[in-house]
C-alpha cells in the first residue's frame, strides 16, 4: 500500500486542460475550505427532505475514531492529527455533502460503558445505519475485541439491521505479512467471540486503514455505499456508461471527501482509485483559485471538467454531475478519440442520475404526507 504521496508525481502528465469561469478568485487555495460543509437547507440540491442515518464511530481510546472523522470530512492533514485531544463526549457532526447519502456521525468517547444504565442504549442505536468499530492495529487488541462484541451485541438487540463494520486502524507502520496476521486473527477472535453469544448470524465487515493513504477513503467508501437504497440502480448505470464508452474504469465521487458513492461492477484497482483522488485535488485546487464566485461554493459547478493525459496512454477525465458529485472515468488514449460520444454518453447518465433524484424527492414527499386512516361509511358500516 503506498502512502499519500501525490500519485499524479509519478506520472508525466502530458496534456492537462480545464475549464474555468470568467471571474478570477484566489480567497482560497487548496481542496475546499475546511470550514466548507455544503448546503444549509434540509433537503439535498434536487429537494429531497429525509432522516438523517447515524453512523457511529466507536472503539477504545485513542484507536483513532476523531482522526478518521477529521481526516475524511474536514480535509484535516494527517500531521495535524497528531494534536487531537481525546474525545470526552459525544461528538454529532452533520455530513451534507453527498448528495446521495445525507448522514450524521457521531463519534463516542472510548470510556463509555453501555450497560451502565445512565445510558439509553435505545437512543444511541435507533435509526443507525452503520456501526463503524475502530481497532488499533498497533496495540493490544484484546480488550478492544471484548468491547467490540459488547458493542455488537447490545446494538443488535436494538437495531438487527445495523451494519456492523471493523477498521483495523493504523497498519501503516506494519509490513504486508502483519497486516494479513492481524486481519486474520481478529477476524477469527471476533467471529469466535460471538460464536460464542449465539450471535454467529451478525455479520462484520473488516477492513485495513490508514490516514496517511487512500485506505481510509476506501473503506469509508464501502460503509457508506451500503446507505444507499439505489446502489444498484447506480452500477448499472456506470456499467452502462464505460460499456458504451469504451472506459476502462469510472467512479461516482463526492467531490469533498473523496469517499466514492458508486463505481462499476469491474474490481477496483487501489492505485487507479488513488489517481482519481488525486485528479479531484488537482481540479478543486484549481476551481477554487479561478472558478470561485463567492457563496463559498468551491467554484465546482456545471462548467467544471478536466482532462489528464498520462504518458502511459491513459486519459483522466472528470465531469461535473451536480455541484457535490463529479464523474471520473479512466480510458485509453485510442478510445479517448471518440470524446464526442463519451459527452453524449456522460449526457445520459447525468439525466439519469437526475431522475433518481427526483424518484427519491417524491418518494420522501409522499413519505412524509400524514397517513390517512380509514373512511367509515356510517350508512351501511362499510369501510
Amino acid at each position: 500500500m503506498m502512502n499519500n504521496r501525490n500519485l499524479l508525481s509519478m506520472y508525466k502528465l502530458v496534456v492537462v486542460s480545464y475549464e474555468v469561469d470568467d471571474d478570477y478568485s484566489r480567497s482560497y487555495v487548496g481542496s475546499y475550505p475546511k470550514d466548507f460543509c455544503g448546503p444549509e437547507e434540509d433537503g439535498d440540491i434536487f429537494g429531497t427532505v429525509e432522516m438523517k442515518p447515524k453512523i457511529l464511530l466507536m472503539g477504545l481510546r485513542r484507536s483513532g475514531k476523531s482522526s478518521i472523522q477529521r481526516v475524511v470530512f474536514h480535509k484535516m492533514s494527517p500531521a495535524e492529527t497528531l494534536f487531537l485531544e481525546s474525545t470526552n463526549k459525544i461528538v454529532k457532526d452533520d455530513v451534507p455533502h453527498s448528495s446521495f447519502v445525507r448522514f450524521q456521525v457521531w463519534d463516542f468517547p472510548g470510556q463509555i460503558d453501555f450497560f451502565d444504565s445512565s445510558y439509553d442504549t435505545e437512543l444511541i442505536f435507533s435509526g443507525c445505519g452503520a456501526l463503524l468499530f475502530v481497532i488499533d492495529a498497533q496495540d493490544g487488541y484484546t480488550d478492544a475485541l471484548n468491547k467490540l462484541q459488547q458493542t455488537v451485541i447490545q446494538a443488535y438487540k436494538v437495531d438487527p439491521n445495523i451494519k456492523f463494520e471493523v477498521f483495523i486502524h493504523k497498519v501503516d507502520g506494519l509490513s504486508d505479512d502483519q497486516r494479513i496476521d492481524i486481519q486474520r486473527d481478529i477476524h477469527q477472535r471476533a467471529h469466535d467471540d460471538l460464536l460464542d453469544a449465539s450471535m454467529d448470524n451478525i455479520h462484520l465487515s473488516i477492513y485495513l486503514t490508514s490516514i496517511y493513504d487512500h485506505s481510509i477513503f476506501e473503506a469509508f467508501s464501502k460503509v457508506v455505499q451500503k446507505l444507499i437504497p439505489e446502489l444498484p440502480t447506480l452500477e448499472n448505470l456506470m456499467d452502462i456508461f464505460i460499456s458504451n464508452s469504451g472506459a476502462e474504469k469510472a467512479f461516482l465521487f463526492d467531490v469533498i471527501s473523496k469517499i466514492y458513492i458508486a463505481t462499476d461492477s469491474s474490481p477496483v484497482d487501489m492505485q487507479s482509485y488513488e489517481l482519481c483522488c488525486d485528479m479531484i485535488d488537482v481540479v478543486i485546487d484549481l476551481s477554487c483559485i479561478y472558478g470561485l464566485k463567492g457563496d463559498n461554493d468551491g467554484g465546482f459547478d456545471q462548467r467544471s471538467s478536466s482532462i489528464i493525459r498520462l504518458n502511459n496512454s491513459t486519459v483522466l477525465y472528470l465531469r461535473e454531475v451536480n455541484r457535490f458529485l463529479a464523474l471520473v472515468c479512466i480510458v485509453r488514449a485510442d478510445n479517448f478519440r471518440k470524446q464526442g460520444l463519451i459527452d453524449y454518453n456522460f449526457t445520459c447518465f447525468r439525466n439519469s442520475i437526475q431522475k433518481i433524484f427526483e424518484l427519491r424527492s417524491r418518494r420522501g414527499r409522499l413519505a412524509a404526507l400524514p397517513s390517512v386512516g380509514a373512511k367509515i361509511d356510517g350508512a351501511n358500516g362499510e369501510v
